[in-house]
């Protein structure tokens, strides 16, 4: 089993679940981040005043699939998230140990 996570754009983020859903991906975690990577953030000016944005919004995706589906997701995380410009974000693949469903204590790939 894999983990992907996916840092995107939040403005990405329908594309990405429509394209998702679309291949079938039935689970996800979904949360609100912020952080920056190599642009480190940018100026704003506010009111007359000019200040520095250094933690941008981000959306964070979490993912846990069979071995075999990884490339396949990737491909469509990679398809719908890029707009081509700096601060698309990243996926990041690990492998998970075990995964155990609480309500009836399947574990290892039958609890996905």
């Amino acid at each position: 089993m894999k983990k992907i996570e996916a840092i995107i754009q939040p403005f990405k983020l329908d594309e990405v679940k429509t394209a998702l859903l679309g291949i079938g991906v039935d689970g996800m975690t979904i949360s609100e981040v912020r952080g920056h990577g190599r642009q480190k953030g940018h100026t704003e000016v506010y009111r007359g005043a000019e200040y520095k944005v250094d933690l941008i919004p981000k959306v964070k995706l979490e993912i846990i699939v069979i071995d075999a589906r990884v490339a396949q997701i990737v491909q469509a995380l990679t398809d719908a998230a890029r707009s081509g410009k700096i601060g698309d974000g990243k996926i990041f693949v690990s492998s998970i140990e075990n995964a155990i469903r609480i309500r009836n204590g399947d574990s290892g790939e039958s609890a996905l």
